[in-house]
């Protein structure tokens, strides 16, 4: 009886323009994927397989694992506890934390391994202050190493733990308001209440927040390879370009996506049935908690820590190696780089947003039936990409190119006797794909955000007036979304900026960026050179940042 009436409903089917553009950018975000899945059981790659379950698979799966775990402790008691201080007390410098302790995110985990290596090697400013300080000599101390494991989830955790902090602040002050004046009334002490009723609120929160910094971790390249640390990351790009053997790089490749799919899930069915609804409705000004003495001076240091080594002093580090140090790279290179950088970036984050809102919108005129399930079907599968790591993408886009341009190759020799090369593959069209497939879901949350906040019965209005869609966006919408489609494109744009793993494999020869020369000169210790690059990258991350402070201060005036 359901097929029969599906079948009704799919011959009665007549989908819209915008409908159908939606449904060919979910296919092309999906591709990737796709040919990532259909080579994960492709044969001939056996021995290459066996070599490296032999070898360096097992350090691939534990690396990982322990990764996850230090960086998911971390990331939620640091995040869990800044969140809850700001939210739910009031002490000297909350109102400067409650948007500083976002800062960290603009700086890519790469760039603050570069930093700190630089500051603790044995050659570096502390251990030399150290040395000259209490007369030491080489072999005479013991200092830890940072680039070893326990560093790279140390680094994780400073860039990372913001995701954590921004969820769990806005669960703490949309939810936990009433129920915290309540478990009080009931004469509840407050680390009771903490454990008792805020915790268990922010719950989704925290969950939420752990898995984008998971997935974040598991995509990160440049970290774990300049740490010595082997991943699923490093591997791919290992089988890819040292063993030459790209469909066991994809099969690599499947394997961290089934690890990041698994992360997702967890989350999901972490809250079972269990709802986290205010009961109560409405906006509930907090009552925060004064803290004095010592108990002031301990919320200060426990924010303060995580802004000071998550972004003050290694940008304090870079902006003092690019302008002291005489092996800055400055010029026409530098330039040359950042034009690269923005051009990539900027052409992005013009499609990205104009992709975004292409769905966003189709979405918002399927108000109902199979159009609005399937437009809301779509929308998820495009939002699914932003957690594939992007050495997945870049393989997933790679393979069905590389075989899209042989095919080109092999039809213009046989009609014009001349063979034309690689079309796509050597360009940055390719690269720009692997970024929207990457990236196209962080505009289209924005987008939609956007879209929400405008009521319906202005497009009701608006066709009443006899406007169509198109009319109905240009002189309805659009203006109304000119913040919304700024804050998207600058998302795309930061988030192209900062990427690496996927430029790293798919750019064009002779085509660097900036995130590019950052870890080429690291990784050859050439720090110093690095830095320009590095600072370029911290600054441009700040942008958005700032646009999310001024609207957390300004929606906060409490």
């Amino acid at each position: 009886m359901r097929t029969i009436t599906l079948l009704q409903k799919l011959r009665g089917f007549r989908p819209s323009p915008l409908l159908l553009g939606g449904l060919c950018i979910a296919f092309l975000v999906a591709l990737p994927v796709v040919g990532i899945g259909a080579n994960l059981f492709q044969g001939g790659t056996s021995a290459t397989l066996e070599h490296l379950a032999a070898t360096v698979l097992p350090a691939y799966v534990l690396n990982s694992l322990a990764l996850c775990l230090g960086v998911g402790l971390g990331v939620a008691l640091i995040g869990v506890t800044t969140a809850w201080l700001t939210a739910l007390h009031d002490f000297p410098g909350r109102r400067v934390f409650e948007w500083a302790l976002l800062l960290p995110m603009a700086v890519p985990a790469y760039v603050m391994a570069y930093m700190y290596t630089d500051l603790l090697t044995f050659a570096g400013p502390v251990q030399s202050a150290l040395r000259e300080a209490f007369g030491w000599r080489y072999g005479d101390y013991w200092f830890p190493d940072v680039r070893t494991l326990p560093g790279a989830v140390l680094m994780f955790v400073f860039v990372l733990y913001p995701y954590v902090y921004l969820l769990v602040r806005t669960a703490f002050l949309e939810r936990a308001g009433r129920a915290m004046e309540a478990a009080r009334s009931l004469g509840q002490g407050p680390w009771r209440a903490f454990f008792s009723v805020s915790l268990p609120l922010a719950r989704p929160a925290i969950a939420a927040g752990v898995a984008l910094a998971l997935m974040e971790t598991l995509a990160d390249f440049g970290t774990v390879a300049y740490f010595a640390v082997d991943t699923f990351t490093t591997g791919i790009y290992r089988a890819w370009f040292s063993l030459g053997d790209r469909v066991a790089a994809a099969q690599l490749a499947a394997l961290l996506l089934a690890v990041v799919l698994l992360l997702l899930a967890g989350e999901r069915l972490s809250r079972g049935r269990a709802r986290y609804h205010d009961s109560a409705g409405g906006k509930h000004a907090v009552q925060r908690r004064p803290l004095r003495g010592w108990a002031a001076l301990a919320a200060v240091l426990a924010c303060a820590l995580p802004l000071l080594f998550g972004f003050l002093l290694p940008a304090a580090c870079l902006l003092d190696m690019a302008i002291n140090d005489g092996d800055a790279q400055f010029g026409w290179r530098f330039l040359t780089l950042a034009r690269n950088s923005f051009l990539l970036a900027g052409v992005t984050a013009v499609i990205g947003v104009l992709l975004a809102l292409l769905l966003a919108y189709g979405a918002r005129w399927a108000k109902a039936g199979l159009a609005a399930r399937l437009a809301t079907l779509l929308n998820r599968v495009v939002g699914l990409g932003y957690a594939v790591p992007g050495s997945v993408i870049a393989v997933g886009v790679l393979i069905p190119v590389t075989r899209l341009d042989l095919w080109l190759a092999g039809w213009w020799a046989s009609w014009f006797g001349a063979a034309p090369g690689l079309l796509l593959s050597s360009g940055v069209a390719a690269l720009v794909y692997a970024y929207l497939v990457r990236f196209l879901a962080s505009a289209l949350h924005a987008v939609e955000a956007g879209l929400a906040r405008i009521t319906p019965a202005m497009d009701d209005a608006a066709r009443s007036l006899g406007m169509g869609q198109a009319g109905v966006l240009r002189r309805v919408h659009a203006p109304l979304l000119r913040g919304s489609l700024l804050t998207a494109g600058l998302l795309v744009f930061v988030d192209v900026m900062k990427e690496l793993p996927a430029t790293l494999v798919m750019r064009p020869f002779d085509f660097d960026t900036l995130a590019v020369q950052a870890y080429t000169l690291a990784s050859d210790e050439r720090l110093a050179e690095a830095s320009t690059a590095s600072l370029a990258i911290v600054v441009v991350g700040l942008l958005p940042l700032i646009f999310l402070s001024r609207q957390i201060a300004a929606g906060r005036r409490d």
